[in-house]
């Protein structure tokens, strides 16, 4: 057997434009006030089910009625903390793409490619493919 098919790795990178730019801060910007908006929702949420779920007797509470209460806040407590924790990732984000330069470039993700290999291929050569893009045509193919 002298050649045999794999799946290689390929980088996509994008070359940073205005309207690239533009667009990755307006998703950052709406996915930041959508947590907002979730993390409102959630008090809200809270509250209504603290009130249907409170003890019979607010001044005697069971021990399963405690229990049940401490659930839901602990429940709420970690959806509160999900929303929070992707909103401080995307600020980030937005900060660092706020301060992309115009003409550079970043990576986007990586796809595969089918390759047909045979002895004395260089596979480094084979593995460092990269495919650059600008406004979502390509301009280069690298290898």
């Amino acid at each position: 057997m002298d050649t045999i098919s794999l799946k290689m790795p390929v980088t996509i990178k994008a070359k940073v434009t205005e309207k690239l730019k533009e667009k990755m801060l307006k998703e950052l910007t709406e996915g930041i006030q959508r947590a907002e908006l979730e993390l409102q929702q959630l008090d809200i949420q809270e509250k209504r089910v603290m009130q249907e779920n409170g003890p019979a007797n607010a001044d005697d509470p069971t021990p399963q009625e405690i229990q049940r209460l401490h659930a839901i806040q602990q429940h709420f407590g970690q959806e509160r903390q999900k929303r929070a924790d992707y909103r401080a990732q995307a600020l980030a984000q937005k900060e660092q793409t706020e301060k992309l330069k115009i003409g550079s470039e970043i990576v986007q993700g990586t796809l595969e490619r089918q390759v047909d290999v045979k002895v004395g291929d260089d596979m480094r050569e084979l593995m460092n493919v990269e495919v650059l893009v600008e406004d979502d045509k390509i301009i280069a193919i690298r290898g």
